[in-house]
């Protein structure tokens, strides 16, 4: 189905991340309703949700987003990796269904302040992290990370499930412990879930080459890109 939907293109923003460029998505035919069916097709297509809105992006002359997963059959963790999941051995994992926790807004809040102070992501409330985080249609699981000793919260993990595997929407952990990497352990936990489920990708987004926020996902093996047609490896480790 995905192949023959209908496509419509939204109005030109500012880009989020190229100074001086301008962005523009294309969206699903909104009369025809979202499923987890559905997007599980979409996300293999290079597209990814916002609340209850899927997207990709569609700008003029303009191929710098790509988007990008780890193929789990083949990823080996690298030795930083291995040291990231040792140095955080103590963690438990406590999985929820996607919902208001007042405890994970909290940390939520505490996190955009120290991490996002400029990024216009710090004005927030309790509708607005709900409506950005969760969706009606998806099947959204919230990952806690909590210590083992005193089941102190140190991160949430905002995972959809699709068909083939996982989709990491977004992860908020505590500012200070930035001696945990824990950006970086969360994927790598979700990497060990989704494999012990046996599906084979975790997808990451979108990956732009230039934005040096996000070049921490080209440190994954195994990680593959969608130019429009077809996966390839974007790093060849």
């Amino acid at each position: 189905m995905a192949e023959s939907l209908a496509l419509y293109l939204g109005t030109e923003a500012a880009c989020s991340y190229l100074p001086n460029e301008q962005s523009r998505n294309i969206f699903p035919d909104p009369n025809l309703p979202m499923s987890n069916d559905l997007y599980s097709q979409l996300i293999q297509n290079g597209f990814r949700r916002s609340g209850d809105q899927v997207y990709r992006p569609h700008c003029e002359g303009c191929s710098a987003c790509v988007p990008v997963r780890i193929n789990i059959v083949d990823f080996k963790p690298n030795r930083s990796q291995r040291r990231c999941i040792k140095r955080n051995d103590d963690l438990i994992v406590i999985q929820r269904p996607a919902g208001f926790v007042a405890e994970h807004y909290d940390l939520y809040v505490r996190y955009l302040k120290s991490r996002h102070p400029d990024g216009g992501m710090d004005e927030t409330s309790e509708e607005i992290y709900s409506r950005f985080l969760t969706s009606s249609w998806s099947k959204t699981r919230f990952i806690e990370l909590r210590t083992e000793s005193d089941l102190k919260l140190m991160a949430v993990i905002v995972t959809d499930l699709v068909h083939d595997g996982g989709s990491a929407f977004y992860t908020f952990f505590e500012p200070d412990e930035s001696q945990r990497s824990l950006g970086t352990y969360a994927i790598l936990k979700q990497i060990e879930i989704i494999q012990a489920q046996g599906l084979s990708h975790l997808y990451l987004g979108y990956w732009i080459a230039q934005c040096q926020k996000m070049s921490y996902k080209t440190a994954f093996s195994a990680l593959e890109g969608f130019d429009g047609s077809q996966w390839e490896l974007v790093v060849k480790q």
